[in-house]
Order: C-alpha cells, then structure tokens, then sequence
C-alpha cells in the first residue's frame, strides 16, 4: 500500500507539472488581450479535469478500503499519499530555489 501511495502522490504530482509546461507553451503573442471566450473555456475544462485527477490519485484507493470495511487502512493510505505528495512538493521547490 506504501508503494502504491508513493506513486499516486508521483502520479499527481508529474499531471500538476505537465500541466504547468503545457501552459507554458501555449503563450502565444497572438492572441489579443486574452479576451476570447475559449481562455474560460478552457481554464474551466483544465479544472474539472484536475479535480477529477485528483480525486483519482487521492481519494478512489481510499474509498475501495472503506467500501471493503478496511477503514484504518483506508486512512493510512490517503495520509501516506498526502505525505508522499507533500514531500515531493517541497523537493520540488528547494530544487527550484536553489536553481536546478
């Protein structure tokens, strides 16, 4: 369960940073001002595709436990992916601070 807790939180973590770089590259000069009705469009669909990511990464193991009546098991696995996710975020950015 600790693996698969470790690689939920890797899993979300790498979707967040492919998301950010593909926002990144998008920064197109032509489009004018961002007044254009697909920039809320798309922010909106980038949302509820987030949510739904997460909730995959985070929250789906945790409640097959709980449907199993595993509820502490269920608990430790959510906190450790929690965890697990919290540390690479904060590697993540002492690399970046540090200029890596």
């Amino acid at each position: 369960m600790i693996k698969k807790s470790f690689f939920n939180a890797i899993g979300a973590f790498s979707y967040i940073c492919a998301v950010v770089l593909f926002i990144n590259t998008l920064q197109n000069p032509n489009v004018p001002d961002g007044n254009t009705i697909l920039i809320p469009i798309f922010m909106l669909s980038l949302f509820v595709l987030s949510a739904a990511m997460m909730g995959y990464f985070f929250v789906l193991g945790p409640i097959e436990l709980v449907i199993e009546g595993r509820r502490q098991e269920a608990v430790k696995y959510f906190f450790t992916t929690i965890g697990f996710f919290v540390c690479s975020a904060i590697i993540a950015f002492i690399f970046f601070r540090i200029g890596y």
